[in-house]
């Protein structure tokens, strides 16, 4: 059975940042990513906390289809649903006051992307860092069962509930390309082990990306393997998943 390629961005395609906007994306990625998408038929998708646009800013001039957000938003063949910041209208009226609460703490930051906001606290000192994470944990509560927060690397997420990248996924897979294919995921954060479950139970393949443990079957050590697997199998090696290193 052929192959559904879904593969994260940040600390999988990409190296971890410090600042969400500082991200570099190695030269070949791109074209990399088109000749495998061109090998795969089309079955290969960005599956990412990012928002759409935000991934074309990084992978242009290509347009991949892309599951932003965690799943809010999701793009397929130039075709865009989902993602509208004027449909949460509580997590907009609950921005602010996150804003405010972590306002005076040092190196902490705000993402804010529309129908989902995230904190970050990967410069901050411990004190802060601690601080910031119970923000974003109160702001998650007072918003209560419509959204979940959900922690990655010095990332607090507040999302609406019924996004996952578990569902993200699925969703492609129910139509072409995708339909009919094996799922492959590459992700590396707590974020991606809900979709690794998901993948397993689905008869696919999750893949691990760096330490951690996991509910993936297979591992890559960094983004650096990921980019090399990646290049080999658009290049014409056999694509075996299951070749994989155990995690």
């Amino acid at each position: 059975m052929s192959i559904a390629l879904f593969l994260d961005f940040d600390g999988t395609l990409v190296e971890i940042a410090p600042r969400p906007d500082a991200v570099q994306v190695d030269p070949d990625l791109v074209p990399v990513l088109e000749r495998l998408r061109a090998r795969l038929d089309g079955a290969l998708a960005i599956v990412t906390g990012r928002p759409v646009e935000v991934i074309d800013d990084f992978l242009s001039p290509a347009r991949f289809d892309v599951a932003g957000l965690h799943g809010v938003e999701r793009r397929v063949d130039g075709v865009r649903a989902g993602g509208r910041p004027e449909d949460h209208p509580d997590l907009r009226a609950e921005v602010p006051r996150l804003r405010a609460a972590v306002a005076a703490l040092d190196a902490v930051l705000i993402e804010d992307k529309g129908a989902s906001v995230a904190v970050h606290w990967r410069l901050a000192n411990p004190e802060d860092a601690a601080r910031a994470e119970s923000a974003v944990k109160a702001a998650a509560a007072a918003l209560g069962a419509d959204y979940r927060l959900q922690l990655g690397k010095a990332v607090g997420e507040i999302v609406p509930a019924s996004a996952t990248k578990a569902h993200a996924i699925r969703a492609f897979l129910e139509a072409p390309p995708y339909a009919g294919r094996r799922p492959v995921f590459l992700g590396d954060d707590r974020t991606d082990e809900l979709a690794f479950g998901s993948v397993n139970a689905d008869g696919g393949v999750a893949v691990r990306v760096g330490p951690g443990e996991t509910e993936a079957a297979r591992r890559l050590a960094d983004p650096a393997a990921v980019r090399d697997l990646l290049r080999a199998w658009a290049d014409g090696a056999p694509i075996d998943p299951d070749a994989l290193p155990a995690a």
